[in-house]
């Protein structure tokens, strides 16, 4: 049944590394040798008027070759691992189906694993009261205690979750709170439709940082601060997910008059660093990895 599956089922290219290694600039070009359409796998690029903090693809790039799941939410709209998982591999299926080449692209540990490793999903939609007082018993009793709560009644997502991560320690105790069955079982995987094939874009640690640096100083340039500016007055506040984003949240001082510019940028500068290297554990464990470095063949071939 494997085999016959295995024989069956169609490729699917999936380009991921860390933030700043150059995912956007080899996809973009291997997409058009493919004739094929880029899906985002970036959990803050779906987010309109968020494009220069989050590194979006440039309209020209969009231009050269069509992208999924961008500018699909505005900042204060929820989106869920669920919808993305359900939009992304609908992309995916569409692309096919016009003759075209899908490649899933991004640097969200989270989505790619849970395409390429076939996650179930729990459908519960977010219960913002519950949630409101699962999140007042980790501030008044503290994270162990929330996280006790959730080990008593689902030990195997305890185990995978940290008691520091409290938002999925919350997402797995409301989960159970609202369906009755524990995370870990309806998270249970199945084999995707298709044969992954995870190229990881790989570059020495230093000049990832200095790449992410000098990126930094590319997004001030051209507008990060006044990005950040028009999303605060337009009504979005801190307390939205996607302003608490890498690139956004560190310039909170700043416009609370807390803080110089010049500190922000630092922070942002130390907190890219430390995002880097969060991002590597997660793409370690995707599947059929093919490292690729700069002097790779095939990488220096398609960007040519």
């Amino acid at each position: 049944m494997n085999a016959h599956r295995g024989a069956a089922l169609e490729e699917l290219i999936a380009i991921v590394g860390p933030t700043a290694v150059g995912k956007t600039e080899l996809a973009v070009a291997w997409a058009r040798k493919l004739n094929g359409e880029i899906v985002s796998a970036d959990s803050r690029q779906i987010y309109r008027g968020m494009d220069i903090g989050t590194a979006k693809p440039t309209p020209d790039e969009q231009r050269q070759v069509p992208h999924h799941l961008i500018d699909i939410r505005d900042p204060d709209q929820a989106f869920s691992l669920a919808e993305f998982h359900d939009l992304a591999l609908a992309a995916i299926a569409d692309i096919r189906s016009r003759g075209r080449v899908p490649l899933l692209v991004g640097g969200t540990g989270q989505y790619l694993a849970a395409i390429l490793e076939g996650w179930q999903i729990p459908r519960v939609a977010p219960q913002p009261a519950l949630r409101a007082e699962l999140e007042q018993v980790a501030v008044q009793e503290g994270p162990t205690t929330l996280h006790a709560r959730l080990a008593a009644v689902d030990p195997v997502a305890a185990s995978r979750i940290p008691p520091s991560n409290v938002r999925r320690v919350i997402r797995a105790l409301e989960v159970y709170l609202v369906s009755g069955e524990p995370i870990s079982r309806l998270q249970e995987r199945q084999p995707p439709p298709f044969r992954p094939r995870t190229i990881w874009l790989h570059r020495p640690r230093s000049e990832l940082y200095a790449r992410a640096d000098a990126r930094i100083e590319r997004m001030i340039a051209v507008g990060l601060v006044e990005e950040v500016a028009a999303l605060l007055a337009r009504g979005y506040d801190w307390s939205l997910p996607a302003m608490s984003s890498l690139g956004y949240i560190q310039f909170r001082p700043y416009f609370e008059g807390k803080s110089d510019l010049a500190s922000c940028i630092e922070r942002l500068r130390f907190d890219t660093h430390a995002f880097i290297r969060r991002q590597e554990m997660w793409f370690r464990r995707l599947p059929n990895l093919e490292i690729w470095t700069p002097d790779h063949p095939a990488w220096r071939a398609i960007i040519a």
